[in-house]
């Protein structure tokens, strides 16, 4: 049995992985990265379907349980539309699901692969059954975003990752806002990779959307370690203000979650674990995520403890300053 020192934050299931390509209705390469929410009474993820072209799609997939028994939409819910979206002509990925209870819609941020690189894209929703699109937010190279789900004095808030043109800088998280949805500015640095030997040096990205909590917002980031063999991604945790999604109050200098089974190790991608929702019930957090880029997996964690392990682990935060900008 293991110390208590060395178990591990988030449990896996033991049914993991949860999906794979086989349990689709339709033949496609692999699944993975899902946006997730509570809906109905229900558990909906929102997957990342890979066809057998190389080019992702999104597809709909609804659980009681949010374990076992899916219902799987018979097609793709959200296939990229090039002829009239040209910024998806290489496919759509990686969606992040907000509800914004004061539109009473679901906002999914979603990485549209134009030929230009990939860009943030926007589309809303009342039912999961149709998605409109709001249309690209921010140029490319761009991804790894998500929404806020409400409103703050700056107006709404959007975790994003540009990707620089000297790659030299590395890649961090950015906040910016809009008054509407549809313009954006008061960009800013939000968290920055750490430099050297880290295991989030040099690249990191939002994993799952913001989570509220009392203490502020919780949010899951994945740094990239590049090791002499491959690319290693694991899952960090940070908080931010409640008021000022600006301020980091904390961030863990330790992962939180990495690859160790077999079905996180090997894969078309392998060595990565890439969730992009979780779901709270309770004290429950579920977390699900992108196995090797080859399957969905679920872990579960007390989001009590999870706060417990940030505050034992973390240092301390710092508000985006001119001072930081300068770093630049």
């Amino acid at each position: 049995m293991a110390s208590e020192a060395n178990q591990e934050l988030f449990e896996r299931h033991r049914t993991n992985p949860i999906l794979s390509a086989a349990d689709l209705p339709y033949a496609a390469n692999s699944v993975f990265n899902a946006g997730a929410a509570l809906v109905d009474g229900e558990t909906l993820l929102l997957l990342r379907v890979e066809d057998r072209s190389g080019l992702s799609h999104l597809t709909v997939a609804r659980s009681r349980d949010g374990v076992r028994a899916w219902r799987i939409d018979r097609s793709p819910t959200l296939q990229a539309s090039p002829a009239t979206h040209p910024e998806e002509v290489w496919g759509i990925e990686d969606p992040r699901i907000s509800y914004l209870e004061d539109q009473k819609r679901w906002i999914v941020a979603y990485t549209a692969y134009s030929g230009g690189g990939p860009m943030v894209s926007l589309a809303a929703t009342t039912d999961f059954r149709n998605l409109d699109r709001l249309g690209p937010m921010l140029p490319p190279e761009n991804k790894d975003a998500a929404l806020f789900p409400l409103r703050f004095e700056q107006g709404w808030a959007l975790i994003h990752r540009p990707v620089p043109a000297m790659q030299a800088f590395g890649a961090h998280i950015w906040i910016s806002f809009s008054p509407d949805l549809v313009h954006w500015g008061g960009h800013r640095m939000l968290l920055r990779a750490r430099e050297g030997g880290y295991w989030d040096a040099s690249k990191i990205g939002l994993s799952p959307p913001p989570l509220l909590t009392e203490h502020g917002w919780l949010l899951m980031y994945h740094g990239v370690r590049t090791t002499v063999g491959a690319c290693l991604y694991r899952l960090g945790l940070a908080l931010l203000d409640r008021n000022n999604p600006c301020r980091v109050l904390k961030r863990a200098r330790q992962w939180a979650f990495a690859p160790v089974e077999s079905y996180e190790r090997y894969g078309d991608v392998s060595n990565v674990v890439f969730p992009c929702g979780w779901t709270l019930a309770g004290d429950e957090l579920r977390l699900y995520y992108g196995a090797a880029d080859s399957s969905i997996c679920l872990a579960t964690a007390s989001l009590a403890r999870v706060l417990e392990w940030l505050d034992e682990h973390s240092e301390d935060g710092e508000q985006v300053s001119e001072e930081r900008f300068r770093r630049i």
